[in-house]
């Protein structure tokens, strides 16, 4: 279209909408996405007329990658179906992933339990009553083992969901894959490892921020040599969405963590493209529909731009940002739990039109405990039906050229972009993180949103509108039995007891001397968990150097 037409647009539109305010009623007197943003009545192609396709937009697998970033997308490989799942024994844990493989998953993802989470064992005085409840116990090589038994590790593809002793869970990992004969170099999956976002958002830290850089960057220079096909971060805005964060602040925080980390292996001496391929990603999927999908395609955009153009990546694959997505947790409710099933398949279906390569999908009973095997069987079915049932993945990006999503997807990476230029004047993201920026920048936005909800201004179903007095919550609820604890606590006496306690006296050192020197990490934790040293003894060991983490408080 010329220019003379979108001036006719412009003016035409200008006549339609006074007709608009004239004529038509209001529902509210304010319409605005979930994170805020304020929606027009309608677009037109006046509001994309400064975007170029070819330059902006593109092709599917191509720069800038807005569309996707494979050619044919879901025509040629459907995203995994990667249900997060963990609780209680490792033997518990096991027998559900089983369960999961029989009826369709392609992929397995651990939940690890708060301890674990921590860097403490199951016998630790501040584990008592935490072990196994919120996830999956493990202390040592030897809870690894039982937990992935029966489960071929070089066929696989495992996430783990571990960030501060994420070093110790991946060791683990390789261990028990090295006893079933598999080679590190035939491992696919990805850890955590996001230590950045635990300052900003999920407070699960053990070490300050520049030795725990340190550790991550270890990380990623092993696998890099050592684990071609292994994802060793996973630069994580799931937990930043799940604290308060509005959409575009998950977009822009996750990316300036994930360029931290891609800066600190510059500058260990690391070729940009020998890393960068591997470094994947993980959204949350919200319950607004379209600023969801747009802030998909928005991160592509940016990612592609910054990697390329700021760190000079020449291998297209250094180009593309890779990423699972995990439906909301923060948006289930307790109250009419039913619901649940309703909202997560919409936020599924936003990420599968985002053109997520991986997807958890939520289940219904979240908020009232650890999953139950039917919700779980529920929530797995919503991806299948999505894949096959209802024509989405027919075609690649159906939304992309829709006036509304084009100049939604425009203006969130302009908001992002404004944000990277914040960060970047308090000097960083470590610098930013000990400012407290991320953090208020997160509480004032969830406030902000709160009071939306005390006003009714948005309206959460069974909560502050549409309520049904006196209900009775009628859904299996999964019980971690207490029992879980205590036999967790005689598994690890008994490790404790059977092992080679010079063998872990040696490994131990060994692993403090290489805190202390500067040398990787990696090797010297492979060695303590083949002496069966536990998890929270080499967190131990490495606080004697690296000290300890204390937050300063944000008003």
């Amino acid at each position: 279209m010329n220019t003379n037409g979108f001036d006719d647009v412009r003016k035409q539109k200008e006549n339609w909408a006074a007709k608009a305010a004239k004529s038509s009623r209001q529902l509210q007197t304010k319409f605005t996405t979930v994170s805020g943003a304020p929606i027009d009545l309608l677009y037109t192609p006046d509001d994309v007329a400064h975007i170029n396709y070819l330059s902006d937009i593109g092709f599917p697998g191509e720069f800038p990658y807005t569309r996707g970033i494979h050619h044919n997308m879901y025509r040629g490989k459907l995203w995994t179906m990667r249900q997060f799942a963990g609780f209680g024994a490792p033997e518990d844990t096991n027998e559900r992933y089983h369960y999961l493989l029989d009826h369709g998953q392609t992929g397995l993802s651990v939940a690890f339990d708060l301890p674990a989470l921590m860097g403490r064992d199951a016998d630790d005085p501040l584990a008592e009553g935490e072990v196994g409840i919120c996830g999956v116990a493990v202390s040592s090589l030897a809870d690894m083992e039982i937990l992935f038994k029966g489960i071929s590790l070089k066929d696989i593809s495992t996430s783990m969901t571990i960030n501060a002793p994420a070093a110790m869970m991946l060791a683990f990992y390789i261990a028990v894959a090295e006893k079933q004969g598999a080679k590190r170099k035939d491992l696919q999956g990805t850890i955590q490892a996001d230590i950045l976002k635990e300052y900003i958002a999920q407070k699960e830290w053990i070490y300050p921020p520049h030795p725990s850089m340190r550790i991550v960057t270890d990380m990623i220079e092993f696998c890099t040599n050592e684990m071609p096909k292994w994802n060793p971060v996973s630069v994580s805005g799931y937990h930043i969405r799940e604290a308060g964060s509005t959409s575009v602040q998950e977009l822009a925080f996750t990316l300036a963590d994930g360029f931290a980390y891609v800066e600190h292996c510059i500058e260990r001496g690391m070729d940009v493209d020998s890393f960068a391929p591997r470094i994947s990603y993980f959204f949350n999927s919200h319950l607004d529909f379209f600023e969801e999908i747009c802030k998909f395609r928005a991160a592509r955009r940016i990612y592609a731009k910054r990697m390329r153009d700021k760190y000079g990546a020449t291998n297209p694959k250094s180009w593309t940002l890779r990423f699972h997505t995990q439906t909301a947790g923060c948006t289930l409710t307790a109250q009419q739990p039913e619901n649940n099933i309703v909202r997560t398949a919409f936020e599924a279906l936003a990420g599968v039109l985002g053109g997520t390569q991986s997807l958890h999908t939520n289940s219904m009973d979240e908020t009232l405990a650890l999953p139950s095997e039917k919700a779980v069987k529920i929530a797995l079915r919503t991806q299948q039906i999505i894949a096959h049932e209802i024509g989405v993945t027919n075609t690649i990006d159906p939304l992309g050229g829709s006036y509304f999503i084009e100049a939604l997807t425009d203006r969130m990476e302009k908001e992002a972009e404004a944000y990277f230029e914040k960060i970047d004047a308090l000097g960083g993201v470590i610098p930013a993180i000990e400012a407290g920026f991320f953090q208020r920048e997160i509480a004032e936005a969830a406030y902000r949103y709160q009071l939306e909800l005390d006003s009714k201004e948005k309206i959460i179903v069974g909560v502050n509108d549409f309520v049904e007095e006196d209900e009775k919550i009628d859904i299996p609820i999964l019980l971690i039995s207490p029992e879980v604890e205590v036999k967790q606590k005689k598994r690890l006496a008994e490790v404790r007891h059977s092992r080679n306690n010079d063998e872990v006296q040696r490994t131990l050192a060994d692993l403090n001397r290489a805190a202390s020197d500067g040398s990787n990490l990696m090797p010297k934790l492979l060695d303590c968990t083949r002496a069966y040293v536990t998890l929270g003894e080499m967190c131990q060991s490495l606080t004697e150097v690296f000290g300890v983490h204390e937050e300063i408080a944000v008003f």
